[in-house]
């Protein structure tokens, strides 16, 4: 990838980059780990290294969803609902860190090719919530940068998360 050869921008190869950069970090710490270790509750979080991967895998395709079709109709939350998010973290007994690395491995590729073609200035209005401004909205741009910075917060997460399984440091 080059942003000199004419077939991206500087930008577009910025974003590309700086979001490959955070998934390699993310992915590094799930290296050599069994399945029942990237399930481990190694620290007082419920976070597990596989559960990181698999919501990152969840938030990286709502976001190019939002990016292409705008916010979600709103609905109250339901109990499914509820329990469908809380699940985006989980690592089930059924499933393999392989199957959840190649499914955020698909979604990565996903999010690539909308940085390559959606027009970053596109915006949508952002849902109402308690921790979006109201009438606030997002850029293509914008969501692409909430998404490095999203994976980089739970890279560092995953890092701790690593360290106390097996004393492995992804960055040190």
């Amino acid at each position: 990838m080059n942003a000199d050869d004419g077939a991206l921008t500087q930008e577009r190869f910025d974003l590309l980059e700086s979001l490959s950069t955070q998934r390699k970090f993310v992915l590094q710490t799930a290296s050599g780990l069994s399945d029942q270790q990237a399930r481990e509750r190694s620290t007082i979080s419920e976070l597990t290294i596989g559960g990181i991967i698999k919501h990152l895998t969840a938030v990286e395709r709502e976001w190019c969803d939002f990016i292409v079709n705008g916010p979600a109709p709103e609905a109250e939350p339901d109990e499914a609902a509820m329990a469908a998010w809380a699940d985006q973290f989980v690592m089930a007994e059924q499933q393999t860190l392989a199957e959840i690395v190649s499914g955020y491995e698909r979604a990565a590729a996903a999010t690539d090719e909308l940085v390559r073609t959606a027009d970053l200035d596109h915006s949508h209005p952002l849902p109402a919530a308690p921790w979006f401004p109201p009438g606030a909205r997002r850029s293509a741009r914008r969501v692409f940068v909430h998404l490095i910075g999203e994976i980089a917060q739970h890279s560092g997460h995953a890092d701790i998360i690593r360290e106390a399984i097996d004393g492995s440091k992804t960055m040190g």
